[in-house]
């Protein structure tokens, strides 16, 4: 099958949404699928206002629609709600072309957590963005029922999984840091909630690994916690193996691929009750989610290690990626 993968997100962000489009891609070429992407990298851009480390493509929509064309694809997928998906959503309704989305982030709350517009107008916007979909993408069940009672419909599962020959336990030391370590792995901005994991009084030492516009600002007001960039590959993984615990404050996000990779790991999560972790944990003994995130980051250090990686062992990209692809909806012509 020939798909077309149109995203708003794409390198040199960092973040979930990026990397699942990236191995879901490397994933259908290993299937024998035929790949296009049409990202920002292939125009010019701008910086999104409030976070110019995201650039927004700026085209014409004729031109996405004579790179689609020119593919000739069997299926559309639109990844997000920005404007190289608003432009791919006008020519699949222009041409009667079935198409599916993907309800990745909750950009909703993260504009309110900015500049607190409403959230009933976001979510008016997104919901109209996806209404005309075949199928909306999702990664967690309680994410679905969410969508659902703001009024999204024809909604499908798709998982995600995780690298487990990068992501696993190792031996040696790495950070030169008092035990217990916990460690955060994200965009560090205000819609990741870092601060409440700043905030806590826990034993040990903190790291923040990743980037973001709040960068700045917390490293000058948290001058004990090691912040050290993004990192990638080999040297991400090895942080995440250095920790004890991997500690996840945000409240927001719809799944956390950052969880994964921990558990893949060995190392437990400590995190809120909320979407992405109580999906991810689902009642298994491999982390602790309470609404009081010190005592979670405690008891998470009780854990079994070999539970973790038990457990992470069972999310392989190849069957999300399948489901990716029974999902589509591919052209009758």
């Amino acid at each position: 099958m020939k798909i077309i993968i149109v995203t708003d997100a794409w390198k040199p962000q960092v973040n979930g949404v990026v990397r699942t489009l990236e191995t879901t891609a490397a994933q259908l070429t290993a299937m024998g699928h035929t790949v296009e992407l049409i990202t920002p990298g292939d125009f010019r851009s701008i910086p999104c206002p409030t976070y110019p480390e995201i650039r927004l493509a700026v085209t014409r929509w004729s031109t996405v629609a004579e790179r689609i064309e020119a593919f000739s694809p069997d299926a559309i997928h639109i990844a997000t709600e920005g404007p190289l998906g608003w432009a791919a959503r006008r020519y699949c309704l222009k041409h009667k072309f079935p198409f599916t989305t993907a309800f990745h982030t909750r950009f909703p709350e993260y504009v309110h957590a900015r500049i607190r517009l409403p959230l009933s107008w976001s979510y008016a916007v997104v919901r109209r963005f996806h209404a005309p979909a075949a199928r909306t993408m999702v990664a967690t069940a309680s994410l679905e029922d969410d969508l659902r009672a703001r009024g999204f419909d024809h909604l499908a599962r798709w998982g995600r999984g995780v690298d487990i020959e990068m992501f696993k336990p190792r031996a040696g030391p790495f950070l030169n840091a008092p035990r217990p370590i916990h460690l955060y792995v994200g965009r560090v901005a205000v819609e990741k909630n870092i601060r409440d994991f700043l905030d806590l009084g826990l034993a040990g030492s903190k790291f923040v690994v990743g980037d973001g516009p709040q960068l700045s600002d917390l490293q000058r007001q948290y001058p004990d916690v090691h912040f050290v960039g993004a990192k990638f590959g080999e040297e991400l993984a090895r942080y995440y193996a250095a920790a004890d615990v991997f500690v996840f404050p945000s409240r927001t996000d719809t799944f956390g691929l950052v969880l994964l990779e921990a558990l893949a790991s060995g190392v437990p999560v400590a995190a809120y009750p909320v979407t992405g972790p109580r999906d991810v944990i689902n009642g298994s003994p491999v982390g602790c989610l309470d609404e009081d995130l010190g005592r979670a980051a405690r008891n998470a250090l009780k854990v079994e290690p070999r539970e973790c990686r038990d457990f992470a062992l069972k999310h392989s990209w190849q069957a999300c990626t399948q489901q990716f692809v029974d999902n589509l909806a591919p052209s009758p012509s």
